[in-house]
């Protein structure tokens, strides 16, 4: 087909802490020069921000490399973090508070502010259109597009308006070209042109599997009496068991507010876990219970977390653009942030693509040596063996380890640690793995998907194609379901997989509309049968302060 095309310097896909950091640095390094330079930021939420979750405990560290006066402008980081606890949770009822001493150093928030990415995004997005940035929320890029040199060149927009049997409908708007010198994807985790562009130019040979984890959260009013402003608590234990690993948080915000969320990694192998349910149970928890006691619940989501770390990180250029943030995987598991890291490596990326539109060049070759000479790169590196040590000792062990290696060593152990399979390659059989029965919600603490869901503010045009496609259809009927119980039903936080009984028998049913776009899907299916692609523009989760 012809398209339409629009035309710009740099285009970015994905308007989120680093997509919108590189556009900022790209005008501010643009306008020192007097030079010319068109940027256009794509965002497949229907606001910058819509689709942002995280904890979140900010570093301002590459903030405040971006904007030195970021207090001065308002910024929304207005609680300082104050006080870390590290708590393991032995059982239902009891609870063991380790002394900071104990807890690896990267584990300690000072100088951090307790706050909601979303906010943070909507602010850069501020400053990015103050400094001449174009930005389109509501416009998802669905595909990539490539030159004859096999060179990148743009994305293509996803069509507007066509029904559930890919039939125009009287609102249809066609998909547009959206071409530009340089092309940086930003999508966050598990980005699906991010994933396309991987695997087209072998970005992560050589590398470990990237791993994830699934965070859930919710936001929640609380009584006053309870409110600890700038209090960071974290824990693991109670309820995973078994090879389950993850851990908890919660974080007092202003206004009376709390973030509450547990982080289950991805590589877990009992298909009968629903990470949904397990932060369910956690917030029984007296430790949690006695904040939340009498509160409401004002917002829910979940979001799929890139944590291979140093390890796993793939390439990030590659000819006519490259990979920043999350899409990469820049996260700092070690510290549970990811915002500061995220933000440096689409600095870095934009300080790269300028040297190469300057020397006219279609590789952005000046990131890597700017990466390597970056505090991004030296605090990815002390991390590397973070997540690997609690993979493979476990939580007591590998938190010992962990605390040797940061806290001694600084993180520069002469060793360096490897995960093994990918997440997905885990799972085990249902009938040999040992099945979980989950409370039921008790409406005060505890409560079902669907009401959740509805926190969220999701919406997608029923009457659409559906974004989750299946490889192979039948797959589920004939695998997932007799050798797993379909585990899809349980680990989306959303119900968007359901099994239905027919007098025929059982058939997977899918519930696009009820779906957050976290990607746990796409991530943990045994059989890598799902892909997860862009829905129609502004469809999916709507956050609220998260």
């Amino acid at each position: 087909m012809d398209y339409e095309v629009m035309q710009f310097d740099v285009l970015i896909v994905g308007a989120g802490p680093a997509g919108l950091a590189a556009a900022c640095r790209l005008k501010q390094l643009a306008n020192d020069n007097d030079q010319a330079l068109s940027v256009c930021v794509v965002e497949k939420g229907s606001e910058v921000g819509a689709h942002i979750l995280s904890g979140a405990v900010i570093d301002p560290k590459a903030l405040e490399e971006l904007f030195p006066d970021w207090q001065e402008r308002g910024a929304p980081l207005t609680t300082p973090a104050a006080t870390d606890q590290i708590v393991l949770l032995r059982n239902e009822k009891s609870a063991v508070t380790l002394p900071n001493w104990l807890a690896p150093k990267t584990m300690h928030n000072d100088g951090c502010y307790i706050a909601s990415l979303g906010n943070l995004c909507r602010w850069l997005a501020e400053q990015a259109e103050a400094l001449g940035v174009e930005i389109f929320p509501g416009f998802p890029a669905a595909e990539v597009l490539y030159d004859d040199n096999n060179q990148v060149k743009g994305v293509l927009t996803g069509e507007m308006g066509v029904s559930a049997d890919r039939e125009p409908k009287d609102a249809y708007v066609p998909s547009m070209a959206l071409e530009a010198k340089f092309t940086l994807f930003a999508e966050g985790c598990r980005g699906h042109l991010g994933k396309e562009l991987i695997s087209h130019y072998q970005l992560d040979k050589g590398r470990d599997p990237q791993h994830y984890a699934i965070g859930l959260k919710e936001l929640w009013d609380i009584d006053p009496a309870r409110h600890q402003p700038g209090l960071v608590i974290h824990g693991s234990g109670w309820p995973l068991e078994g090879d389950a690993s993850g851990g908890f948080f919660l974080y007092h915000a202003e206004n009376n507010q709390v973030a509450v969320g547990l982080i289950i990694d991805l590589n877990y192998s009992n298909p009968w876990l629903s990470p949904f349910e397990e932060f369910q149970r956690l917030k029984h928890h007296p430790l949690l219970a006695q904040y939340l006691e009498g509160g409401k619940r004002v917002s829910y989501g979940a979001r799929a977390i890139t944590k291979g770390g140093f390890n796993a990180l793939p390439e990030m250029t590659f000819p006519g653009g490259l990979l920043i943030g999350c899409d990469a995987g820049t996260l700092n598991f070690s510290r549970i942030k990811g915002t500061h890291t995220a933000m440096k490596s689409g600095m870095l990326a934009a300080e790269a693509v300028i040297e190469a539109l300057q020397n006219d060049s279609g590789t952005a070759t000046g990131y890597c040596p700017r990466y390597r000479n970056s505090w991004l790169y030296d605090e990815l590196f002390s991390s590397r063996n973070f997540g690997p040590a609690l993979h493979r000792f476990g939580p007591l062990l590998g938190g010992a380890f962990n605390t040797l290696d940061q806290n001694i060593f600084r993180g520069r152990l002469p060793l360096t640690l490897h995960d093994g399979n990918e997440d997905h390659a885990q799972m085990r059989e249902a009938a040999v793995s040992k099945a979980i029965f989950y409370p039921k919600p008790d409406g005060r603490l505890s409560f079902d998907k669907l009401s959740s869901v509805y926190l969220s503010n999701t919406n997608h045009e029923e009457d659409q194609p559906c974004h989750l496609q299946l490889a192979q259809p039948e797959l589920p009927l004939t695998v997932n379901i007799p050798l797993y119980e379909e585990p899809a039903q349980r680990y989306c936080p959303a119900g968007v997989y359901e099994v239905v009984e027919e007098d025929q028998g059982k058939r997977l049913q899918i519930n696009a509309q009820n779906c957050l776009h976290c990607k746990t899907c796409d991530i943990k299916d045994p059989n890598q049968n799902i892909r997860w692609i862009t829905p129609e523009g502004g469809g999916g989760p709507n956050y609220p302060n998260m």
